[in-house]
């Protein structure tokens, strides 16, 4: 990144982190590279904010809570992270990345269509699919599908397990399927 490069508002993908319990530092510190909106947890500021994140949001249910200057309170009813996706897709914001300790289709099937998603967990990178999908991969790397699936088609990609696919020859995979959108896992 050259020194004459802008980063424009809303360029990048938000940052939302909910939880940092088994994500590697090095993949938290190539998310935040570009500097992207980054709203926290209010449980993990402290931590966030001790490894000298910039924080811009912070998600509570206390319109009082002690936050850097210039972090804006996001103030949430009962469901935090339901409450940010529906902050951030009101602010226009296209995309989100968010960490977080687990992964519920729930939780994010009814912002598919409003906001780009990718969710880590762990060592795990999920994001919705729509049918059609490829992509490049190596060989011997594993895709996982987050639930069931109506007429799955595949090609570049072969069976390991049940919901477990593994790429067959560096190249691209794809699937094609009946359904408005898929979520699958790769590893980071």
């Amino acid at each position: 990144m050259s020194s004459h490069h802008i980063v424009r508002e809303k360029q990048e993908p938000a940052l939302l982190i909910m939880s940092l319990d088994g994500f590697a530092s090095e993949n938290l510190g190539q998310i935040l590279e570009w500097s992207p909106t980054v709203i926290v947890n209010e449980e993990i500021y402290e931590l966030a904010d001790s490894l000298a994140i910039k924080i811009d949001g912070v998600l509570t249910g206390n319109p009082q809570f002690p936050a850097q200057e210039n972090t804006r309170i996001i103030l949430t009813a009962t469901d935090a992270l339901e409450d940010c996706l529906k902050f951030l897709v009101g602010e226009g914001y296209p995309a989100v990345n968010i960490i977080t300790k687990n992964f519920a289709l729930k939780d994010f099937a009814l912002y598919v269509e409003d906001i780009d998603l990718v969710v880590f967990v762990g060592d795990q990178k999920i994001f919705p699919v729509r049918s059609g999908f490829s992509k490049w991969q190596p060989a011997g790397e594993a895709v996982q599908l987050l639930h069931e699936v109506n007429n799955l088609s595949t090609s570049g990609l072969i069976k390991k397990e049940e919901h477990i696919l593994e790429t067959e020859k560096d190249g691209f995979y794809s699937f094609t399927f009946d359904q408005p959108f898929i979520f699958i896992s790769e590893k980071i």
